[in-house]
């Protein structure tokens, strides 16, 4: 039986789109808007009351982490702020934002606890400059910015949130904006119960520490580099009463642990991005072993429960960028975290403070001219 050519296109056309729905990921789809995040940077768009963040602590998993207008009193830290502003440098880079997300649920880890909304807890930049070069960034989520919106001096992860002024994405864009410079092209979001589920998927990621370390029954690792599932590596990432072994190890004759721990000096929230930092480049490797198509759709599976991304770039584009990360050299690519100090309030909250302005620090670090 012979087929027209109309036919064999349509044939054609109805295959790959069966196809299409079948490979590429159903990513969550939001909505985002580059202008609204202008008119919020700028303070064309303002709220007219201050809304509270979403943050709800319990079970002491976050010190110091309370109602953001609570701690911070208008204009009594404006010194404090002096290099938060930057020169626009949106020509020079592509610009995507990674969001970490801990939203807990029932079925969250026990050694994490329940918590109600969702923090912005991983604040990544993701810049790829002219030759398609990616450098990653970190904005910790305890640096000290001004909202546009609502005109707050607070933390820069109390500003994701939903409000008069935009989406949660939009203000956190609109802030990021003032103090990079950087327009944002595309986003993702991810919550990190959906991140296990990826990291699962790679049978683990190796995780090198120097010393013996763990945090209660929510993890213990092993000196050198270890293979770890998803839960072990986000408790790991996460954890703020890291203590590490002090000489050898000891077990008792019942099995007990009998070795001396001390807690781990330094752990703060700049401990916290470098650990996202290390698991998220380790994933990246991971791009490497990809051999056949039933491997690559096994990960696409796992990011298709654990992604959200914006609605101006298309599934394919996204599955593309994605795939050309997998020759990549990981280890090449520059990780920086921006520079800051500590400083703490007058209601005794710990914040971080911004060092100098982003395009000096990205100059220092050979990324402009």
């Amino acid at each position: 039986m012979k087929i027209n050519k109309r036919a064999s296109v349509l044939i054609f056309v109805v295959l790959f789109a069966i196809a299409s729905f079948v490979i590429f990921p159903q990513f969550e789809r939001e909505d985002f808007n580059p202008e609204n995040v202008e008119k919020i940077s700028s303070g064309e768009m303002k709220t007219s009351t201050t809304l509270k963040s979403e943050t709800s602590e319990n079970n002491g998993l976050e010190n110091d982490q309370t109602n953001e207008s609570d701690i911070f009193a208008d204009n009594v830290y404006d010194a404090l702020l002096i290099n938060n502003q930057s020169q626009r440098i949106d020509n020079i880079f592509q610009t995507y934002l990674i969001i970490g997300s801990d939203q807990r649920t029932a079925s969250s880890s026990a050694s994490r606890g329940f918590v109600e909304g969702s923090r912005a807890d991983v604040i990544m930049l993701v810049l790829m400059d002219q030759s398609g070069k990616p450098s990653l960034i970190s904005l910790p989520r305890d640096l000290l910015i001004l909202d546009p919106c609502t005109e707050s001096i607070q933390r820069i992860n109390a500003s994701y949130q939903n409000n008069d002024c935009g989406s949660d994405t939009e203000n956190l864009s609109a802030v990021i904006l003032n103090l990079t410079g950087l327009k944002i092209n595309h986003f993702v979001k991810f919550s990190f119960e959906g991140f296990e589920q990826i990291i699962n998927s790679f049978g683990g990621i190796e995780i090198c520490v120097n010393e013996t370390q763990r945090e209660g029954y929510s993890f213990e690792i092993q000196k050198g580099c270890n293979t770890l599932n998803g839960e072990i590596s986000l408790n790991w990432v996460v954890s703020r009463n890291t203590e590490v072994l002090v000489g050898e190890k000891v077990v008792g004759s019942n099995g007990e642990d009998m070795s001396e721990w001390k807690p781990m000096a330094g752990v703060s929230d700049l401990t916290r991005v470098r650990k996202q930092q290390q698991v998220i480049i380790s994933v990246l490797k991971e791009m490497k072993n990809f051999n056949s198509f039933n491997e690559f759709f096994k990960f696409v599976n796992a990011l298709e429960e654990a992604f959200t991304i914006d609605q101006n770039i298309s599934i394919l584009k996204a599955s593309e960028l994605l795939w050309s990360f997998r020759n990549s050299d990981f280890d090449k690519i520059k990780t920086l975290t921006v520079p800051t100090y500590n400083y703490v309030t007058e209601s005794n909250a710990q914040v971080l403070i911004l060092e100098k302005d982003f395009y000096t620090f990205l100059s220092e670090n050979e990324l402009v001219k």
